[in-house]
């Protein structure tokens, strides 16, 4: 791949990781569309990565008051509770990971099918509207809260289910503010990509991809995801997560065209 294609590859994935409407099945269909017979993993995770980075900017001060805490083992301040919790939720997260590596990385070279997830997709962000804002008041996670995002964070490294809109749809559902919602979803993506990249490090790949696309990747990833988590945090807190099902639903649509016509 080209510096300018994983370069492209990295916009859409900044704009789309944060936004619910999955990172990664665009990337699979944008890369279908550049003729790549194999998805690059490598590749995807260092997209990723790039958000990642944007997200430890976004919440730098919540991360600093974070490892503080942690330092001193205040595990009941807001920021060291969050931290207790984004342990318990990796745990399910951790486990699909390890043991269904091998039938979800599959599913990345399949086009077709990440397209019907678009659709699933759609289908659990329009629950949002009718989630009334009253219900959304719990400020504490709790041992459920956090099992239960963990497990809708490890069905998402499925393409085309949104990681970010599974994981805030969950916690909207068991009650959670919608900015804590917001908040323990993305910091929670953290130890969830670390681990990705961590099992798909590689020096072969990693030849085979080429440092220079990897890096143009990454920078456009971590800039344009910066703009789009502020975007999406906004959009969190006024409750519209729903106005993304309708592009969720067209997405799938088109995606599912595109590989019938591509053959």
């Amino acid at each position: 791949m080209d510096t300018a294609a994983a370069a492209f590859l990295g916009i859409i994935q900044g704009l789309t990781e944060f936004l619910p409407v999955s990172s990664s099945g665009h990337l699979v269909l944008f890369q279908h569309l550049f003729g790549l017979k194999e998805t690059e993993l490598l590749l995807d995770v260092t997209l990723h990565l790039g958000t990642l980075f944007a997200v430890c900017i976004y919440f730098y001060s919540d991360l600093k008051k974070m490892a503080s805490d942690i330092f001193k083992m205040d595990l009941k301040s807001p920021q060291g509770n969050m931290f207790m919790w984004v342990l318990v939720a990796s745990v399910p997260t951790g486990l699909i990971g390890f043991f269904l590596k091998d039938p979800l990385e599959a599913l990345f070279s399949d086009p077709f099918k990440v397209g019907f997830m678009l659709l699933a997709t759609g289908f659990f962000l329009i629950i949002t509207r009718f989630i009334p804002s009253e219900y959304c008041r719990k400020l504490k996670i709790g041992l459920v809260p956090a099992l239960t995002i963990g497990l809708a964070q490890g069905i998402a490294i499925a393409p085309g289910i949104s990681r970010s809109g599974a994981t805030i749809v969950c916690g909207l559902l068991l009650g959670l503010r919608r900015e804590i919602a917001g908040s323990f979803s993305f910091i929670l993506s953290i130890p969830a990509i670390l681990g990705a990249l961590f099992l798909q490090l590689g020096g072969e790949e990693i030849a085979r991809v080429g440092v220079g696309p990897l890096a143009a990747g990454f920078i456009t990833a971590a800039l344009v995801g910066l703009l789009a988590l502020r975007l999406l945090m906004k959009i969190v807190k006024v409750g519209h997560l729903y106005y993304f099902a309708p592009y969720c639903w067209l997405a799938g649509i088109i995606t599912i065209l595109a590989v019938r016509t591509t053959g």
